[in-house]
């Protein structure tokens, strides 16, 4: 004896598909709109103490500077950036020092050009630049001295406490990071928390409402 298979009406439940295909969309929107996945990163510059430290030294006649004003628009700072790293570049190379590089920057430039300078100063590794206000001034060092050979060899005792003091600073820098992103991620849930409230009361009140009205059509 066989039993006759029945069929059944195919349940969609709306609610669900909202969960998850357009609450997730929508929160990655919001996140992208708020700048939630920019990471930000710092550089450490040191300045001059004394305020007339360079009309003191009289660092604007030191050297034959080659001037890059940043104060146009995007396309041409794209290409002064670069003739800015291939300048230096050639004039680290040559040891220059008759020749520097002055960078201007005037009240149209952005904040993200400063940082592309620094950068390259960075990457190229420029022996001697600072900030003098709006400028930077950029020099080439003299020769390297030759490393003397010395026929005494040295042996370092090693007992472990560099490494241990290593580790514990890189211990601290880890949970000082840690604490730095738990810190943000509560301060976001914190601002976003009425937000996040009424789409959550939002969903429950949608859900009961969706299975009331299913249950009515199923029994009637």
């Amino acid at each position: 004896m066989t039993k006759e298979r029945t069929k059944r009406r195919r349940i969609f439940y709306v609610p669900g598909m909202i969960s998850l295909v357009l609450i997730p969309l929508f929160c990655l929107y919001h996140f992208y709109k708020v700048d939630a996945f920019k990471v930000y990163g710092s550089i450490n510059i040191s300045m001059p103490y004394e305020k007339d430290y360079f009309a003191k030294y009289k660092f604007a006649s030191l050297r034959e500077y080659k001037v890059f004003d940043f104060n146009e628009n995007e396309s041409k700072t794209k290409e002064q950036l670069k003739n800015v790293r291939l300048y230096l570049q050639n004039l680290i190379k040559a040891r220059d020092t008759i020749n520097g590089v002055k960078l201007h920057y005037g009240p149209k430039m952005h904040y993200e050009t400063f940082i592309k300078t620094i950068d390259i100063l960075n990457e190229v590794e420029a022996p001697v630049w600072g900030i003098d206000g709006n400028d930077v001034y950029i020099f080439a060092a003299r020769n390297t001295p030759k490393k003397v050979k010395k026929d005494t060899t040295y042996v370092r005792m090693n007992c472990g406490t560099g490494e241990l003091m290593r580790q514990e600073a890189y211990f601290k820098a880890k949970q000082k990071k840690e604490d730095e992103a738990f810190q943000f991620q509560a301060a976001f849930v914190k601002e976003k928390w009425k937000f996040i409230s009424l789409g959550f009361v939002g969903l429950v009140l949608l859900n009961v409402f969706v299975l009331v009205k299913f249950n009515r059509q199923r029994y009637l």
